[in-house]
């Protein structure tokens, strides 16, 4: 999907998934070297292009002087800062794609730009952003003035701090201003959260996860390009696009640390396993899949194996059942949503999550999972979940319904 993923629960344990991971430098300054005496329609794209390599060759190969070169010495010192936080990152890959030059008037340009990342051992493609890059002539040399995301693109980690890195046995943790034992106790839960996914979805994926720990809400809704209050309760999400067979790209575990920090044991390993599920199944879900598996889905991994009832772990849902209000459908999409009445969103994921449960329990775990790859399988939202009742379960819509909601009345009354 090109637009932020399906987001999740609150502060309960719930987490979801989000918008599409991206990164990208922070203002700089440099001169466009090598260039002849520009015409008045500005740099060539090549020429652009040409620099951005450069400098993304000197980021890669911790080449301080090469990432430097020709810098207005009124910027250096918040240049070398960058490059130091970016140095210390296992980076494996670090590249432009300039897509547009377009003059902005008198001896100025503004170059359009996809910038691609990926941390090495951890990306299979890398995570891409989109930048705005401009320009200025003078004295015969265009330089750059400024590196800023295009609109609606997210601030990055290493912007909004000196970032710490905890690497874990399946896991790599980056942080800004967290205390090296709450990075530390991400990570374990993280490595704990890999294996116990793996047992329940047993479909290859990478099997490590990135998770990003920023210093608090407001620094997290700027990492995912959007209002912080629209993830206060949220303890974490996760970022990349769907699949649909493409390589999986790069994905973003984003912690919340005021939500996540009030969670107990049993929550915080809940949301790092809930998360960690949708970095497993990214291929496997597609605009096909309704939201409703996918968070139902990761829902029933985490709590796979706790011993939870549903009574305990459906407390929304149990209330309306016990006061005669069995819900008529599966939750639609909307239900999921951010900003929408916290019980609803509660009640839609303990929906989903009984559903999910209910194919376990009925037709076994590899038919859950079957399931789910060919509900994403499907060209397209429509039919896609009925053929997969069809051709996976052998029951129509109707019958999977009735099935679902004398299952919530079995189990919840």
């Amino acid at each position: 999907m090109a637009d932020r993923d399906r987001a999740g629960r609150s502060g309960a344990g719930r987490g979801g998934r989000a918008a599409r991971a991206a990164v990208g430098l922070s203002a700089w300054l440099l001169a466009l070297t090598g260039c002849t005496a520009p015409g008045p329609e500005g740099p060539a794209r090549a020429e652009v292009q040409r620099l951005l390599d450069r400098r993304a060759e000197a980021l890669l190969t911790r080449d301080e002087a090469g990432y430097l070169a020709a810098l207005d010495p009124a910027l250096a010192l918040a240049a070398r800062t960058e490059f130091g936080r970016l140095a210390k990152l296992p980076l494996g890959g670090w590249t432009y794609r300039v897509t547009d030059v377009d003059p902005a008037g008198a001896g100025r340009a503004v170059a359009e730009a996809e910038l691609g990342y990926r941390v090495e051992g951890y990306d299979s493609a890398p995570a891409t952003t989109r930048r705005i890059v401009d320009l200025a002539e003078r004295d015969g040399r265009w330089y750059v003035t400024g590196d800023r995301a295009a609109e609606g693109a997210p601030q990055q980690l290493w912007q909004q701090g000196e970032v710490s890195a905890v690497t874990g046995r399946r896991s790599l943790v980056l942080g800004v201003g967290q205390p090296p034992e709450r990075l530390r106790e991400i990570a374990d839960a993280a490595d704990r959260a890999v294996p116990a996914v793996g047992a329940a979805w047993p479909v290859p994926w990478a099997g490590r996860i990135v998770v990003l720990v920023p210093a608090s809400v407001d620094a997290m809704g700027r990492l995912l390009g959007a209002p912080a209050a629209s993830y206060r309760g949220i303890a974490a999400v996760t970022t990349g696009e769907t699949g649909g067979g493409r390589p999986a790209p790069a994905d973003r575990v984003i912690v919340n640390p005021d939500a996540y920090g009030v969670l107990g044991g049993f929550g915080r390993q809940f949301v790092l396993t809930h998360e960690t599920t949708h970095v497993a199944t990214r291929r496997q879900t597609t605009a096909a899949t309704p939201v409703w598996l996918s968070e139902g889905f990761a829902d029933w991994v985490a709590y796979r194996g706790t011993g939870r009832t549903p009574a305990e772990a459906a407390p929304e849902l149990a209330r309306e059942v016990r006061s005669g209000r069995l819900p008529a459908a599966l939750p639609d999409d909307g239900a999921f949503a951010f900003g929408g009445d916290a019980d609803t969103m509660a009640r839609a994921y303990e929906g989903g999550w009984l559903a999910c449960a209910l194919i376990a329990d009925r037709w076994g775990e590899e038919k859950l999972t079957a399931f789910y790859r060919a509900v994403g399988a499907h060209p397209g939202r429509e039919g896609a979940v009925e053929k997969a009742l069809a051709d996976v379960l052998g029951t129509t819509p109707e019958e999977f319904t009735a099935g679902w909601r004398r299952y919530l009345e079995e189990r919840l009354g």
